[in-house]
């Protein structure tokens, strides 16, 4: 895992406020040198602190207004295989492993109902997989964000 610093922090918090910025366009707005800015974007990809662009994708707008959180309990030592079939089914965009009564927390996408049913059905017949418990979202209300923890990071680097 990388540790990043203020300067980091600020790249990527410009980052956040104009994902399609160039490097020349960072450095110039945070007096930095181009070459600067281009190597620690490298290594912050490279590093996997800056991911893909997945995340950017809002499901809705691309046709599966549906989010879903499906808590699954697996027969423990199939957990290996079942991660690896759920991540063949494209409804699933995210897994945690849990602590707990649950053992993995999926985060679905589906286009309606009948669609969370088929998949439902999907992650069911996987084997390995228990049984499930299903809570539909009713809209996010935080959307994913990183920058608040960057930003107070950034302000306790300055008084150090």
């Amino acid at each position: 895992m990388t540790n990043v610093d203020n300067t980091d922090r600020r790249i990527l918090l410009s980052l956040v406020e104009e994902p399609r910025a160039s490097n020349a366009g960072i450095a110039e707005k945070l007096g930095l040198a181009r070459n600067t800015v281009q190597s620690r974007v490298a290594a912050l990809e490279q590093n996997e602190v800056l991911r893909n662009y997945d995340r950017r994708l809002h499901a809705a707008s691309i046709g599966y207004p549906l989010t879903v959180f499906m808590a699954t309990h697996v027969d423990q030592p199939h957990v290996n295989a079942v991660v690896e079939a759920l991540a063949a089914i494209p409804e699933v965009v995210q897994a945690h492993g849990l602590s707990g009564q649950a053992d993995i927390l999926l985060r679905l996408v589906c286009k309606d109902t009948d669609d969370l049913y088929r998949v439902n059905q999907a992650v069911l017949a996987t084997e390995g997989v228990i049984r499930t418990e299903t809570w539909l979202s009713m809209g996010e209300l935080i959307p994913f964000r990183l920058s608040p923890l960057l930003q107070r990071d950034q302000e306790a680097g300055k008084q150090k």
